[in-house]
C-alpha cells in the first residue's frame, strides 16, 4: 500500500513529537536531534547525541505541592483544574541509553544560558565543535539543561513558558523596582536587569508612563540617603535615529546617568507571569526522567546543578518544598549549589524578577539573602521566627544530598557566612548529616583570565582578578555526588571558616597585611531582615523599596601573613603561593566609587620576586627567591599539595597532570 503525501507527512510529524508521557509531562517537542561530533564515540557510553525542543507540563492546582505556587489559580490558561507551562530544553545522552551510568546533571541554566559541558569540559558549550577532554561524556553522564526563566533574554536562552495571570478574570497591576551603578555616563537605561552590559532579565515594561508613584532615585552607597530626581527631569523614552521617542522599556534621564552612583527606579506595572512555574518544571521534568518509560532521557539519579543565580534557585526550590514531586517522591537526589552564598530569589512572586541578585552596588535590597539562611533550624534573635532551608524536605522525607559550594567572593559579596553560623553570629551552626559546606579558596565567582589581568566594563577592578580554576573542583563535586548518591560513599568532609577556630571573624578583626598600594575595603555585602507589605511572604510585594530592618551579622574568612585565607579547601598556590589572592576588588576609580567593590571579583597581588624588590616598597610579604630557591624546589612543593588533593579527593586523579602543568605556567608567569 502507496501512503498519500500527507499521511507520510502526518507520520514524519509523529516521530518529532513524544506522545503524552506522564501525568505531568504532557509531551516532547523536538526541535532538532544530531549525533555529537559526527558520531565520535566517548569511552564506554560510545556515541553521543544533542536533541532541543520544548518539553509542555500540566500542574494541577489542588495537589498539595504545587499550591506555593504564587497566583496559579489565577493562570488564565486554567482548565479542568490544570495549568500548563513548556520550557526550552537541551539534552546530551548516549544514543544507546543502555550504556548511560544512569545519573542525570540536570542544570539550572544560568539566565537561561547553558554552559556546565563546556565549564567541566573545557569544550564548546554547544558540542559545536570542540567536546574538550570529554570528561562528563566519557563517564556516561546524561546533561539536560531545561529552561526555568519566564523573562531570559538573548537569542540562545532557554526560556520557560508561562501564564499571565488575572484576578477574577481583572488586570492585576503592581510596583516593580530596579536599580543600577552604571560604569560610564549613560543618556538612558534600559527596564530589566542590566548585568555586565546585557540584559539578564528583561522583566516587565511600565504600564502607567504618568502614573505619580513611578519614581527616580540616586544614591552614593547601598545604604545611602535616597535622592528624589524630579519627574521634569526624566521620562520613560528611548533615542531612536537621533529622536527621543516614548518607550515603555527605557528611563531617559535629562542630565545623564553619571557613573560611580546607585539610580533606583520604581514604577506601575501589569499583568504578572506565574513566574513560580519553574521550580514545578525542574521538579517534574527530574520525576519524568526516573520514572516514566518512554523519557526521552531516562535516569535512575537526578542531581540538580546550579552556578550564581541558579545555585540560589536550588537553595529555594528546597525552602519552598518543591523536591518533593506530586506523588511526595523525591526529585532530585542530589544538589550542587555553587557560588550561591547565602541566598535565594525573587523566583515565586507575583512580578517576579529572577534575574535579580545581590551585588555591592546594583540589585540592593531585593529578596535575596532573606531568613532562613542555615540547612538546619535556627532562631532569629529579632523576629524570635524559628525555621531552616531544609524544613519542608525533611517533613516531606525527601531531603537530597546537598553540596553548598562558595569562593571567597561569596564571604565579601554574597553574605556565604550565614549558612554556617548561628543568627546572632555568635557560634557555627550545625550542619545536616546530608550536607556539606566547601569554601574553594582564593577563588572568585567565576575564573578570571589566565594570566591574571584586570576586569573591563562594568568589572574594572583595581587589581587583577583572581585566574583560579574552578572546573577540576567541579569534576571531583560531580564525581563525589554521584559516589555518594549511588553507593553511599561518604565525601569529603565539609570544609569551610568557622568561628570556633578563628578563621571565621567580624570585618574589624580581618587582619591583612599593609601590602604597598593596595587599597582595602571597609565593608562587605550584609543580609537584612526586609518587609515589602503584608503579604509578601505569600508572595505579594506591595511596598517599594522595602522597609529596610537591622542587619544580620557579617563575618569573613580570615587571613594569614601573606594575605591568603586559612580556612577551607586550598589549591596548591594557596599552601605554596606566588602571590595574596584576596575575596574583593575595589572599583577602578574610573568606573566612580572607587571605594567600593567589584561585582564576582577577588583580587590577585603578586609577591615581589627579590627581596631587593619588596624592601624597596615596603612589602612585608616574603619574596619568591626568599621562598623558593629555585623552580625545582617550588614544583616540588606544588606537587605535594596536588597529591594530597588527588588522596583526599578533591581533584581527580587523571586531572593530576594538569593541574601541575598550571603550576608550571605560573611560575613562569611570575617570575619572568
Amino acid at each position: 500500500m502507496r501512503l498519500r503525501p500527507s499521511a507520510i507527512i502526518y507520520f514524519l510529524a509523529l516521530l518529532l513529537i513524544v506522545p503524552p508521557l506522564s501525568a505531568r509531562v504532557l509531551r516532547v517537542d523536538i526541535t532538532s536531534r544530531s549525533g555529537v561530533l559526527n558520531g565520535q564515540k566517548f569511552g564506554d557510553a560510545g556515541r553521543y547525541e544533542r536533541i532541543t525542543g520544548r518539553v509542555y507540563f500540566s500542574v494541577p492546582v489542588a495537589n498539595l505541592h504545587n499550591q506555593s505556587i504564587v497566583d496559579l489559580s489565577n493562570a488564565t490558561n486554567l482548565k479542568n483544574g490544570e495549568v500548563e507551562f513548556s520550557s526550552d530544553f537541551i539534552a546530551v545522552r548516549p544514543e544507546d541509553a543502555q550504556k548511560a551510568n544512569g545519573s542525570l546533571l540536570l542544570e539550572v541554566p544560568n539566565r537561561g544560558n547553558s554552559r556546565i559541558i563546556g565549564l567541566v569540559d573545557g569544550g564548546d558549550w554547544d558540542l559545536a565543535q570542540d567536546a574538550g577532554d570529554a570528561w562528563l561524556l566519557r563517564n556516561g553522564f546524561t546533561i539536560v539543561s531545561l529552561g526555568w526563566q519566564w523573562d531570559a533574554a538573548g537569542a540562545n536562552a532557554l526560556r520557560f513558558f508561562a501564564p499571565v495571570a488575572k484576578q477574577d478574570g481583572q488586570t492585576i497591576t503592581g510596583l516593580l523596582r530596579g536599580d543600577l551603578m552604571p560604569s560610564k555616563p549613560m543618556a538612558e537605561i534600559p527596564l530589566g536587569h542590566l548585568l555586565e552590559g546585557s540584559i539578564g532579565g528583561s522583566e516587565y515594561p511600565v504600564a502607567a508612563m504618568d502614573d505619580p508613584r513611578n519614581v527616580l532615585t540616586v544614591r552614593a552607597t547601598r545604604d545611602g540617603q535616597r535622592t528624589l530626581i524630579p519627574r521634569t527631569e526624566w521620562q520613560f523614552a528611548h533615542t531612536v535615529d537621533g529622536k527621543l521617542m516614548p518607550a515603555d522599556r527605557f528611563i531617559h534621564l535629562n542630565s545623564g546617568f553619571q557613573p560611580g552612583k546607585i539610580y533606583e527606579y520604581v514604577y506601575v506595572v501589569a499583568n504578572p507571569v506565574v513566574a513560580g512555574g519553574g521550580f514545578a518544571a525542574i521538579r517534574d521534568f527530574a520525576a519524568y526522567a526516573k520514572h516514566d518509560p518512554a523519557a526521552i532521557t531516562p535516569a535512575k539519579r537526578v542531581y540538580g546543578e546550579g552556578i550564581s543565580q541558579n545555585g540560589r534557585f536550588l537553595r529555594d526550590f528546597l525552602y519552598q518544598g518543591f523536591n518533593a514531586d506530586e506523588d511526595g517522591r523525591i526529585a532530585l537526589d542530589g544538589v550542587l549549589a555553587h557560588v550561591a552564598g547565602a541566598g535565594r530569589g525573587s523566583f515565586n512572586y507575583r512580578f517576579a524578577q529572577p534575574s535579580r541578585d545581590a551585588q555591592p552596588t546594583s540589585s540592593v535590597f531585593f529578596p535575596t539573602d532573606i531568613f532562613p539562611f542555615t540547612d538546619e533550624p535556627e532562631k532569629d534573635p529579632i523576629t524570635r521566627v524559628t525555621a531552616g532551608l531544609l524544613d519542608r524536605a525533611t517533613a516531606d522525607k525527601v531531603v537530597p544530598k546537598i553540596f553548598f559550594s562558595n569562593t571567597s567572593y561569596e564571604y565579601w559579596g554574597r553574605a556565604a557566612a550565614l549558612i554556617s553560623i548561628t543568627a546572632d553570629g555568635k557560634h557555627d551552626a550545625p550542619l545536616s548529616e546530608s550536607v556539606r559546606i566547601y569554601h574553594f579558596t582564593g577563588l572568585q565567582h567565576f575564573p578570571g583570565p589566565f594570566p591574571p589581568a584586570k576586569g573591563t566594563g562594568d568589572l574594572l577592578g583595581q587589581e587583577p582578578e583572581s585566574a583560579l580554576p574552578i572546573k577540576y573542583f567541579w569534576r571531583a563535586m560531580i564525581d563525589n555526588m554521584d559516589a555518594w548518591v549511588r553507593s553511599d560513599t561518604p565525601p569529603p568532609a565539609s570544609s569551610y571558616p568557622k568561628i570556633a577556630e578563628g578563621t571565621l571573624v567580624p570585618l574589624n578583626k580581618y587582619a591583612l597585611p599593609a601590602i604597598p598600594g593596595l587599597n582595602r575595603p571597609t565593608e562587605a555585602n550584609q543580609a537584612y531582615r526586609l518587609d515589602f507589605g503584608p503579604d509578601w511572604r505569600q508572595g505579594i510585594l506591595s511596598v517599594q523599596p522595602p522597609k529596610v530592618g537591622p542587619a544580620f551579622p557579617v563575618l569573613v574568612p580570615q587571613v594569614d601573613e601573606d594575605g591568603n585565607e586559612r580556612d577551607g579547601v586550598h589549591l596548591p598556590e594557596i599552601n605554596v603561593p606566588l602571590g595574596t589572592y584576596t575575596g574583593w576588588n575595589l572599583r577602578d576609580p574610573t568606573i566612580g566609587a572607587p571605594d567600593q567593590r567589584v561585582a564576582f571579583e577577588a583580587s590577585y597581588v603578586p609577591f615581589a620576586k627579590t627581596a631587593a624588590e619588596r624592601q624597596k616598597t615596603g612589602d612585608p610579604r616574603l619574596s619568591i627567591a626568599e621562598r623558593y630557591p629555585d623552580r625545582e624546589e617550588y614544583l616540588t612543593s606544588y606537587k605535594e599539595v596536588v597529591d594530597d588533593l588527588v588522596e583526599q579527593r578533591w581533584i581527580l586523579p587523571e586531572d593530576r597532570a594538569a593541574v601541575m602543568h598550571r603550576g608550571e605556567l605560573e611560575w613562569e608567569q611570575s617570575t619572568r
